[in-house]
């Protein structure tokens, strides 16, 4: 595969969380912008699936929490947005768990 080709795929694959960190300031509800991205990450999921991806899923979904936890509780990070136990957004799980699967595509590209 040529250089192109796979900064093109890599493109594409990202084009999700790309438009998940764009709703960010535009949706000021957190509970509507989980929404927006439980859809998002759906339809994604539709339209290209591979084999237990889910299970990466699940593990970036709480690893992420825990670790976000650990750094809030640390004072390293601080959000104004503060909807999942009182730390952090209750979107950003999703955002990171998603995250999981676009690195491990783009990796796989990469190869």
């Amino acid at each position: 595969m040529k250089l192109i080709e796979k900064i093109y795929k890599i493109f594409i694959e990202t084009i999700p969380v790309l438009i998940m960190i764009g709703l960010i300031p535009l949706i000021k509800n957190d509970y509507s912008l989980t929404l927006a991205y439980i859809v998002i990450i759906a339809v994604s999921l539709l339209v290209k699936y591979e084999k237990k991806e889910y299970i990466l899923f699940i593990f970036g979904f709480i690893i992420m929490i825990v670790f976000e936890s650990i750094f809030i509780s640390t004072g390293v990070e601080v959000f104004e947005r503060n909807s999942l136990f009182g730390l952090m957004p209750l979107w950003l799980p999703f955002l990171w768990a998603y995250g999981f699967i676009a690195i491990k595509r783009c990796v796989g590209i990469l190869k």
